[in-house]
């Protein structure tokens, strides 16, 4: 392919230019870049003659003068894209009577065309050793665009999946002892490393100017006791024969804290890893680990919270006092008059008139299966065999916003308001000042302390504003308007359950039967499973 060009030459009467067709599908001849040319070169033409010439797409000479043709040497036009990384010359060949320009010449022009760096020296050897390339965009420079590197990461060489579930049977139980929640580890084993982060490489732009690579992220490692750092603080490895968990970015091993019951012989318990209980945890105690809490009995009106997932094997009997918090997963058989908190999913065989919130999903499935009054909230699902009463008992089920985000969300926007009138009062305080010490009023040591006082003030304040409204932008995009989330009814839905998804909500009138409920259109709509 080869674009059509023009060129001054001589006549049998005087001289003229030269239009030269494309080749193999290549550019017309750009008139304005012809005017251009004869302009700078002082060369009177007919700008009508020009055009219809142009158009022709063929070779032809248009005559422009008498006498001798101007000697008119190869000259070019360079073009810089924005970003400096890529530079174009489009040559325009001597007259004639005119000469060509040397690739010396035009490659010492450079340096005074602000182009120090990127010289593709092969493509404009070529173009000077050949009969050229005119009326082309030649790349005759580019740049070294940065290469960027990669963020530190950890692999883990232990199980850090928080979703196993419990198995369903044929007869409709759940089988909570089914969930090989226990991970083993041995003294000497590694537990997890980290790949460092991979640094980039600096560019440079046609200017020879450094370009950045994007900063990448440093990973740390962090873990509690019974572990070893390697010397080379890449590595963390197991001192002792335990069990080995991921709790909020930080590795622990221990040995599990075993007791029959909590109760009055035990006293509350603050363990760092995991505990287990053979029976019951009775009303009032408290239970904390670090790492998971197994109860193969029953909980009553007691508060546990755990790092990891909590297993309750007989259930939670909460008489609206009981309290459970798990940094993962809640499975109890059933959870009554409690409320249970879970970063991960909560999966039960009943939920009675009881507050539960799940970052991800709640199932309430078995032979049973019913959630009845209280209020349960879900990130992205909840499956439960029979919702509501006949009765009537008030029943909310909520889905589609994670509820720990929600309410931080909620909280950024009142600290955010309430720091900015922090800052709409102090501001006034600080302009009376300066516009009387401008006016040469004189001010006390208390008074001056005052003012340097709120100066600070503002500043904090100013900082904190800052933080808190990139917070609530992180928060913002992971609020997703159209995800998906959905209400499962594989039995019965009764009249006064009330169904929110997202920002809408639908009040139950009529009793429905293998349903599910999910946000169509703007609205809840019901739809068939």
């Amino acid at each position: 392919m080869k674009n059509a060009f023009f060129k001054v030459v001589k006549t049998s009467d005087g001289y003229g230019i030269k239009f030269f067709a494309p080749v193999d599908g290549g550019e017309g001849i750009n008139i304005q870049e012809v005017m251009n040319y004869l302009d700078t070169h002082n060369l009177n033409y007919d700008l009508k003659v020009l055009k219809e010439a142009a158009d022709k797409g063929e070779e032809v000479v248009v005559p422009l003068g008498s006498g001798e043709c101007p000697a008119i040497r190869e000259t070019y036009v360079l073009n810089v894209s924005e970003d400096n990384m890529k530079a174009f010359a489009r040559f325009f060949p001597p007259s004639d009577t005119g000469e060509r320009m040397s690739a010396a010449e035009f490659k010492n022009d450079m340096p005074f065309r602000n182009i120090r760096f990127g010289l593709q020296d092969k493509i404009i050897d070529q173009h000077f050793n050949s009969a050229g390339y005119y009326c082309f965009n030649l790349p005759i420079a580019v740049g070294k665009p940065p290469r960027h590197g990669t963020d530190a990461r950890i692999e883990y060489y232990f199980d850090t999946n928080v979703d196993a579930k419990p198995d369903v049977k044929e007869d409709g139980t759940v089988d909570f002892f089914s969930l090989n929640l226990v991970r083993p580890c041995s003294k000497g084993q590694v537990l997890a490393r980290i790949i460092p982060a991979d640094e980039g490489e600096y560019g440079m732009n046609l200017q020879g100017n450094r370009l950045k690579p994007r900063e990448v992220k440093r990973a740390r490692l962090e873990h509690g006791a019974n572990i070893t750092l390697s010397e080379d603080r890449l590595s963390l490895i197991s001192n002792v024969d335990g069990h080995v968990t991921l709790v909020g970015g930080q590795v622990f091993v221990s040995n599990v804290y075993e007791v029959e019951n909590v109760g009055t012989a035990t006293g509350n318990i603050d363990f760092n890893g995991s505990v287990q209980v053979n029976g019951n945890i009775d009303t009032n105690f408290v239970v904390k680990a670090t790492g998971d809490v197994i109860v193969k009995g029953v909980v009553e009106g007691a508060r546990v919270e755990a790092g990891g997932n909590i297993i309750i094997s007989k259930g939670m009997k909460g008489m609206s006092k009981g309290i459970l918090i798990a940094g993962g997963n809640v499975v109890s058989k059933f959870i009554e008059n409690a409320t249970v908190e879970a970063e991960g999913y909560v999966s039960t065989e009943s939920i009675l008139h009881s507050n539960v919130t799940s970052g991800t999903e709640i199932t309430v499935t078995g032979k049973h299966g019913f959630i009845t009054g209280g209020k349960v909230q879900a990130d992205s699902l909840v499956e439960v065999r029979t919702l509501g009463a006949e009765m009537g008992a008030s029943t909310i089920v909520e889905v589609g916003t994670n509820p720990k985000l929600k309410a931080r969300y909620t909280m950024l926007q009142k600290e955010i308001a309430e720091t900015v009138a922090v800052i709409k009062n102090a501001q006034p305080i600080v302009q009376n000042f300066m516009e009387k010490k401008a006016k040469g009023a004189r001010f006390s040591e208390d008074q001056l302390n005052y003012v340097k006082q709120m100066v600070a003030t503002i500043e904090v304040k100013k900082n904190e504003l800052t933080a808190k409204n990139e917070e609530l932008k992180e928060l913002s995009a992971i609020f997703d308007p159209d995800k998906k989330s959905e209400v499962r009814v594989t039995g019965e839905v009764y009249p006064g359950t009330t169904i929110v998804i997202g920002d809408l909500s639908m009040t139950i009138q009529s009793s429905y039967r293998y349903c599910k409920f999910a946000k169509v259109a703007g609205d809840v709509k019901m739809l068939p499973l």
